[in-house]
């Protein structure tokens, strides 16, 4: 690819990025071209459908989720910390277009595939270390902790210090460190 079509490609991913985190995936292509600063004849260039650059979207959100993930795993951190920090990471993300892709069916190429069933797989490895370290609760299995996940960080300008991401991680926190001797229960590490 030449230097200049990489560019404009670079250029269309990351407006489509920027958008789709923030507004969700209802975003126009023409959107994407104006704020790439390139016409439209040249995102469907690179892109010949929308679903092609969704895909794409998808894809590296995905790769960049994953590689933060693994970073935070191979830290000797407490895993609550490494769990809250894979939702920072999420948060701020096109997560609402990842979602509209897994309930339309659109991730079934071998790519996103992989790439999505390495995320889960990590992020079941996080949850369940941190149920076994006591910093989350028990009574949720792995698959309910990532479907509160997806209704915080699932929809458009979710930031890892709003509201609703806020109320999730003090929901997931355990209770059960209680302080010694008071009968009253302690949040682990606040």
């Amino acid at each position: 690819m030449r230097a200049d079509a990489r560019r404009n490609r670079e250029r269309i991913t990351t407006a489509a990025l920027s958008l789709f985190a923030e507004r969700g995936p209802e975003v126009s292509m023409e959107e994407i071209a104006r704020a790439a600063g390139l016409g439209v004849g040249t995102l469907y260039r690179h892109f010949p459908d929308r679903r092609a650059l969704a895909q794409e979207i998808a894809a590296v959100t995905l790769e960049d989720l994953l590689d933060a993930a693994r970073a935070a795993i191979a830290r000797d951190a407490p895993r609550w910390d490494v769990l809250r920090a894979m939702v920072a990471q999420a948060a701020g993300r096109p997560m609402s277009l990842l979602k509209s892709l897994l309930e339309a069916g659109d991730t079934e190429t071998p790519r996103l595939r992989e790439l999505q069933d390495a995320y889960n797989a990590s992020l079941t490895e996080v949850v369940r270390a941190a149920q076994d370290e006591g910093t989350l609760r028990r009574d949720l299995s792995p698959d309910q902790v990532m479907g509160l996940f997806n209704l915080a960080l699932c929809r458009p300008g979710a930031r890892a210090d709003d509201a609703v991401v806020t109320v999730v991680l003090d929901g997931l926190r355990s209770r059960e460190d209680t302080a010694a001797g008071t009968g009253q229960v302690r949040v682990a590490g606040r």
